[in-house]
Parts: structure tokens; C-alpha cells; sequence
């Protein structure tokens, strides 16, 4: 696999790529329910042909990354419901797996379609929206032991890179830099975002300089935040860094943590993509609520000749 991981970067200087959706959209619009603390992650322990489906179906809208259903499997979380650490380890690979399945499954080979090994922040696993204030009340060195044996785990599956997303904080970047130290895995650092700042209200450019120390690093963006929030955020990013861009932003929905829902209108993204290609996205596509319709728009867009 590391053949692949070499066509990925070289995928990337060519650009774009497009990713999916939202891998818990599209389950639930399949008809799964998605409420549960565990979200999407309780599907992938009961149901694993519904998330291999599911990525198919972002596949013949035209993606060619498939997002591992990995975000919300923890070791905390899940034991939380009696799941005990070793079954955590089989449910991190079978993510890679069953994403590697539906990519075969959809006619595609491993130098054309990527598998990328999500890695949700800490406030994931608490199911409580705190991914989105960055507000955990643990230090670097914690959030690194607690993201550590994750990563191992992941790396050791064989995804063509590590996409550690939803980044709230500087505390949670230092602390995936520092995890991320000892593998070979290439690995993005996806932040989210609001007002030109991380959601912890911390400097957007600072998360940027230690991305940019992070091993392997293969590319930095912004996702799981409003449109017009990650425009902002991606142009101070260009003028920080030359690394690549990735952008694949909510539907502009809020979601709510007690309701368990999302609330609010959406927002078509596709009329951004030009702009953001310009501006060095090599990887875009969308997040929560963005379904296979505007991805197969978005995919349009992205592979439009440009003249």
C-alpha cells in the first residue's frame, strides 16, 4: 500500500481529488439511525455492509476518497458501552477494510481511489458537540496519550493516510503532531473553524506552524465548519503555508447536542469550488449533511476544465 500512498501525493500535485460526503448522512438517508452517542461508529459494529454501501455510494457520485467510518471509534467511548479495548482495535481496521471493499466494489484500484483513516478529535468520543469549542480541560500531553494507541492501530491497517479532522484546539494539534511522530503513515490535519480562528478561538495561523512540523504531513485545511467560515479560514492558511489544501465544509446546518439534530438551512458549497481551487485546494469535498446529490456537483465542478 505504500504504492498507493505514492500516487495519492502525486495525485495531489496534479489536483484535484474529490472526497465524499457525510458518511453519517448518507447511512442515515440509507434509512440507519444515527442518534446514538456512538453515531455512525454503532453502525459499523452492527451493520458493516451499510457503511461499505454507503461509500459506494460516494464513489459513484463521482469521489475518489473514501473516509474510513472511523471518526467516532474510540476506546473511551465505546467503553462506555462494554466494549472491551480489543474489539475497539477490530472495529478501527475493519473501517479500512470495508472502505477498501466498496472501493473494489466500484470498479476502482488503489492508484486511482484513496482510503483515508478518519481520526476524530477527543470531543467525538464524549457525543457532546465539545469538538466544536475545543473546551476539554485536558492538556497536550493527555490528548496525545489519548489519541495515541488510535493511530497505531490505524496506521497499522494500511489506509493511504491518517485524515485527523475536526482539530477545535492548539492543544489537540500539538497533541496529534506529537502522536503522529513515530509512523510512516502520510497524515492531514483538518481544523474547524469559525470567524477566521480555530473553535477554541485560538490564532488559525499558529495551528498552521505546527501542522506544518507534523511528520508526513501531506496536507492542511478545514472542515466541519460553514462555507463562508471555511473560505475565510482556507485564505489565511494560503498566505501561511504552501502545503496543499484540503476543504469539505458542513452544509451550514448546526448541530445540536442535546436535540440531537442539526438546525438551521443549507448552503450549497459547489459555487465556492472554482475560487478554492484557485487558491490551492487539491482535496474537496463536504461534511455533515452533505449528501451524494451536491457531492456529484461538487465533483462536477472540481473536474471541469479550467481554462
Amino acid at each position: 500500500m505504500a504504492g498507493s500512498s505514492t500516487e495519492l501525493r502525486t495525485a495531489l500535485q496534479n489536483g484535484p481529488v474529490v472526497l465524499d460526503g457525510g458518511l453519517g448522512t448518507r447511512l442515515e438517508a440509507r434509512g440507519n439511525d444515527v442518534s446514538s452517542a456512538l453515531w455512525s461508529a454503532e453502525i459499523l459494529r452492527q451493520q458493516p455492509e451499510e457503511v461499505r454501501a454507503a461509500h459506494q455510494d460516494f464513489f459513484e457520485a463521482g469521489a475518489r476518497v473514501a473516509t474510513t467510518c472511523s471518526y467516532q471509534v474510540s476506546y473511551s467511548g465505546f467503553a462506555r458501552v462494554g466494549v472491551e479495548t480489543d474489539a475497539v482495535d477490530e472495529l478501527l481496521a475493519r473501517s479500512i477494510a470495508v472502505a477498501q471493499d466498496a472501493r473494489a466494489a466500484s470498479g476502482l484500484g488503489p492508484t486511482e481511489a484513496w482510503v483515508m483513516a478518519s481520526v476524530g478529535p477527543y470531543g467525538a468520543s464524549l457525543g457532546d458537540g465539545s469538538e466544536y469549542t475545543g473546551d476539554y480541560g485536558l492538556s497536550a500531553a493527555e490528548l496525545r496519550d489519548w489519541h495515541r494507541r488510535r493511530l497505531q492501530v490505524l496506521a497499522a491497517a494500511k489506509p493511504d493516510a491518517l485524515l485527523c479532522e475536526t482539530i477545535p484546539s492548539l492543544a489537540e494539534v500539538v497533541a496529534l503532531r506529537e502522536a503522529l511522530s513515530d509512523l510512516a503513515t502520510p497524515a492531514i490535519l483538518s481544523f474547524t473553524v469559525a470567524d477566521g480562528r480555530l473553535r477554541s478561538g485560538e490564532s488559525l495561523v499558529d495551528a498552521v506552524r505546527i501542522a506544518e512540523s507534523t511528520p508526513n504531513i501531506l496536507a492542511i485545511g478545514v472542515n466541519c465548519s460553514a462555507v463562508a467560515d471555511t473560505d475565510r479560514a482556507l485564505r489565511i492558511m494560503r498566505e501561511a503555508s504552501e502545503l496543499p489544501l484540503i476543504a469539505y465544509p458542513n452544509s451550514g446546518e448546526v448541530w445540536d447536542a442535546n436535540a440531537r439534530s442539526w438546525l438551521g438551512s443549507a448552503q450549497s458549497l459547489v459555487a465556492y469550488v472554482p475560487e478554492w481551487l484557485a487558491l490551492g485546494v487539491k482535496l474537496i469535498g463536504g461534511c455533515c449533511r452533505v449528501d451524494t446529490g451536491e457531492l456529484a456537483e461538487i465533483a462536477a465542478a472540481a473536474t471541469r476544465p479550467r481554462s
